[in-house]
């Protein structure tokens, strides 16, 4: 009597190698969210979460990039579950073409404990979306997508089924382009303006193009001051350094020309005069098609 559930053991075990994963569609609508912060790359969001599966669904997941602060259980039938989840998440970010980023938002869904040997997600398409009142302020919602991979942990040789919702931030372009480029633009074309005075008029050129140079600087540190710490230049960073060189160079051209005046030289006072404008034109288009090739 032994033998029988020996044998029956031995015939059970080519099934098992080949019985297949559990299967789950899952679909996210989001219906609200909150502020984005930008600095910490944290947002949060309320939405609702399909969960439907062959047979008995039995779900235990849980967010690998951030933490529910509620759960409801809308639908609860043995093949099909649907919830009404707030939760705060939390993604990487990119600011190195900032005041023209964008950014990824994620809702990352892995189950707890079960393997993609176990369990397989699939990206419900029809049952996710967001509401088409949907804002985030300040940004521009471009798009949504969903989609399913593997998320492979090489401490513990495990690999799992990811679903990822994503939605994809751009910051406003027009105001970009009316905070930060347009003030510099006009600093940049007094700093032009104030090379026509008459080279009799230099201490006063000297002050207009000092004053130039510490506008620049300071409208610097207040767009630093909307970014977190970064060990890369972003494309203001870039489009700054194009202007500091100009802005450089006419002061140092004010200074010789003011040394050229003293030492009474007024041919070379004539000439340093004539070209230090255009000169100085010529290095702020070179640099803005720096900025432009490098972005």
């Amino acid at each position: 009597m032994r033998i029988l559930p020996l044998i029956l053991l031995i015939c059970l075990l080519p099934l098992a190698a080949f019985a297949q994963p559990e299967k789950a569609d899952i679909g996210v609508y989001i219906i609200n969210a909150g502020k984005f912060d930008p600095q910490s790359g944290s947002y949060t969001v309320d939405f609702y979460l399909s969960y439907v599966c062959e047979s008995n669904c039995t779900p235990d997941f849980e967010f690998s990039n951030g933490r529910a602060v509620s759960i409801d259980k809308m639908i609860d039938e043995p093949a099909e579950k649907f919830y009404r989840i707030q939760a705060v998440l939390q993604d990487p970010v990119d600011f190195s073409r900032f005041p023209f980023d964008s950014h990824d938002l994620t809702i990352q869904i892995e189950d707890k404990t079960r393997t993609k040997d176990e369990l397989v997600f699939d990206a419900d398409v029809e049952q996710s979306g967001m509401e088409p009142e949907l804002q985030f302020v300040g940004w521009q919602l471009k798009n949504w997508s969903a989609e399913v991979k593997d998320h492979f942990y090489a401490p513990y040789d495990e690999t799992f089924s990811k679903y990822t919702f994503r939605i994809v931030l751009q910051r406003e372009t027009l105001s970009s382009l009316l905070k930060v480029f347009v003030p510099v633009v006009f600093i940049m074309l007094l700093n032009f303006f104030a090379h026509f005075p008459d080279p009799d008029k230099i201490t006063t050129r000297i002050t207009l193009h000092s004053s130039f140079l510490i506008a620049a600087v300071m409208f610097h540190v207040t767009l630093g001051s909307q970014l977190p710490p970064l060990g890369y230049l972003t494309v203001a960073d870039k489009f700054m350094l194009a202007a500091y060189i100009p802005l450089s160079f006419s002061l140092l051209s004010d200074i010789v020309v003011l040394e050229l005046t003293e030492e009474g030289d007024k041919r070379f006072v004539r000439t340093v005069h004539r070209a230090s404008g255009a000169i100085s034109v010529a290095m702020w288009i070179i640099g803005l098609a720096i900025v432009v090739l490098t972005m």
